[in-house]
């Protein structure tokens, strides 16, 4: 039998355990663990979530790796014409984890109204663009098809509706540049058929999405011409490995850039989260460990009579260590646990209810707090704070290892 989790077993169940003098502080340590958790979780749960919304939204106007010509300019217009007779399209089979590649293009231009005016950027797409990743930002308004036939459909931003005061159903006129100042201008009518909200102001009041045709005419281009290509994988995380594989995988004369390349400044920005949850993590396991430590110590010394008569009957330092560690470790694993069920529930009410919003969501790019609830960083987070602490408490229990067995005894 396995005396010192007997012990250990019978001083947690006593009822003179519960009102002796340690309890209160017990108790401090307990909820020290349990509040530590709550705020980990909320703190690693948040980041996570910030850092995954910010990062769909950029992908899902850009892909996550562009393929361009190696003469593109730093501009938002594609100057340079790609064939789309190649090997990686349609299908871009020679490379694994690539979900879909489509061809498109972007131009230039001013959108002029009767009393107002203002420049953006007309991303021209083809039947083969992806518009399951602006479903879930179109507020107002349906997703237009592109199947062939020149269309004068467009999606633009709320942002750009709101400052031209158009709605869903409006035309307007766009003036697009031949490449000099002396030549007439081009100019396109438009109609709203959608309204998109990223809340990713750099895509929003530059952006809007139209039919391909209009750029490859502007630009006289060939129907299988294209601005560029825009890959996206199966996993974000593979994002350095897939780019150098497509680098690969594609001629010579052609370029890839990844997303993070491409919007290097916003996600260094999101990266500055994952500094501050470590350092939260950091601090409160230390404050956790602190208060256990105490808790371990005034437990110590309340028994001191129990070490001393151990030690009388035989028992060795780390046996009756054992004991105050196996009390130990159901301290923190109560404190664990009731963590958990606060932390996760405030967690999924959150996602569920989004009650929480950021008071600036320009600054944010979203303007509820977002969640993301993952198995593998609760399990890692409880297991770490749990080994943290567990360390922390070899230090205290040495204690009993000085302790003189005729004065423990005596000890009152």
């Amino acid at each position: 039998m396995n005396y010192e989790f007997f012990i250990a077993k019978r001083i947690i169940g006593s009822k003179a355990y519960k009102s002796s003098v340690s309890a209160p502080i017990i108790k401090i340590g307990i909820a020290a663990i349990a509040i530590g958790i709550v705020v980990m979780l909320i703190a690693i749960a948040t980041g996570l979530g910030l850092q995954k919304k910010v990062r769909e939204k950029v992908v899902a106007f850009n892909g996550h790796i562009t393929i361009n010509n190696y003469d593109t300019n730093e501009s938002n217009e594609s100057i340079v014409p790609i064939s789309t007779d190649q090997e990686f399209y349609p299908q871009f089979n020679s490379v694994e984890g690539i979900k879909h590649i489509q061809g498109v293009a972007t131009k230039f231009g001013i959108i002029r109204t009767e009393t107002d005016f203002e420049g953006i950027v007309l991303k021209g797409v083809g039947s083969d663009y992806d518009w399951s990743y602006l479903k879930d930002f179109l507020v107002e308004g349906i997703l237009p098809t592109y199947e062939g036939k020149l269309s004068n459909d467009v999606v633009i931003s709320s942002y750009l509706a709101n400052r031209l005061n158009f709605k869903v159903g409006d035309s307007f006129q766009t003036v697009f540049s031949k490449g000099s100042i002396e030549e007439i201008p081009f100019q396109r009518a438009f109609k709203i058929v959608g309204i998109f909200n990223s809340g990713f102001q750099d895509i929003d009041k530059n952006f809007m999405i139209g039919d391909l045709s209009h750029i490859q005419r502007m630009n006289k281009w060939e129907k299988n011409e294209v601005g560029n290509f825009e890959v996206y994988l199966d996993d974000f995380s593979q994002l350095l490995e897939k780019e150098q594989q497509i680098r690969d995988k594609t001629p010579s004369f052609l370029d890839t850039q990844t997303i993070e390349e491409k919007f290097s400044t916003t996600f260094e920005w999101i990266k500055i989260f994952d500094n501050n949850t470590y350092g939260i993590i950091t601090i409160m396991i230390i404050v956790a460990g602190i208060n256990m430590i105490t808790a371990l110590l005034v437990l110590i010394l309340e028994r001191t009579q129990m070490i001393g008569i151990l030690k009388a009957l035989g028992s060795s330092n780390w046996s009756i260590r054992k004991v105050f560690l196996y009390n130990a470790t159901y301290l923190i694993g109560l404190g664990l646990l009731w963590g958990n069920i606060i932390g996760l529930t405030l967690l999924f009410v959150q996602q569920k209810f989004e009650f929480l919003k950021f008071p600036d969501p320009e600054q944010y790019y979203v303007s509820v707090i977002p969640v993301h609830i993952g198995l593998d960083y609760i399990i890692l987070l409880n297991i770490g704070t749990f080994i943290a602490c567990f360390l922390m408490l070899l230090i205290p229990s040495i204690i009993i290892s000085k302790i003189s067995p005729v004065k423990a005894i005596r000890f009152k």
